[in-house]
């Protein structure tokens, strides 16, 4: 198994268990505090594991343009976090797990279209996959 799977399989894992914490923390405050609170946690980690693990000789590599994308993909997680935190505290964490995970289509469309990527008919079916289950969970 190359590396990139195995960090992939770990995130999956944290990813799951992140919504099921963050819901029994949601319990007697508001989505937006909750969203807060743990957002400052994920800076303080990251900084810390910045200061770890980058060396200072790569900030030189840092250009505009990676300062351009990387903060609009803050500003698409953040959007994406805001309206993730307001339907984990109104809705079932499975359920809203399962529609956040309709992510993974639409990444996949956007690769095509932006990046050129390739998309199988492997690819292909386990979007419809994906979709189809998103159908069946929803659905009350």
């Amino acid at each position: 198994m190359e590396r990139w799977v195995g960090y992939a399989v770990v995130s999956m894992f944290f990813a799951g268990f992140t919504s099921v914490v963050a819901k029994q923390g949601l319990q007697g405050i508001s989505a937006e505090l909750g969203l807060t609170v743990r957002t400052l946690f994920v800076a303080l980690f990251i900084l810390l594991f910045a200061a770890q693990a980058v060396p200072l000789s790569s900030w030189q590599t840092l250009h505009g343009r990676n300062l351009l994308w990387l903060g609009l993909s803050g500003v698409t997680t953040a959007i994406s976090w805001v309206f993730y935190y307001k339907a984990l505290k109104a809705g079932d964490v499975a359920t809203v797990a399962l529609i956040d995970k309709g992510s993974v289509v639409v990444a996949m469309l956007l690769a095509w279209l932006l990046l050129r990527e390739q998309i199988s008919v492997r690819m292909l079916l386990g979007a419809a996959l994906i979709v189809s289950g998103l159908l069946v969970i929803a659905r009350k």
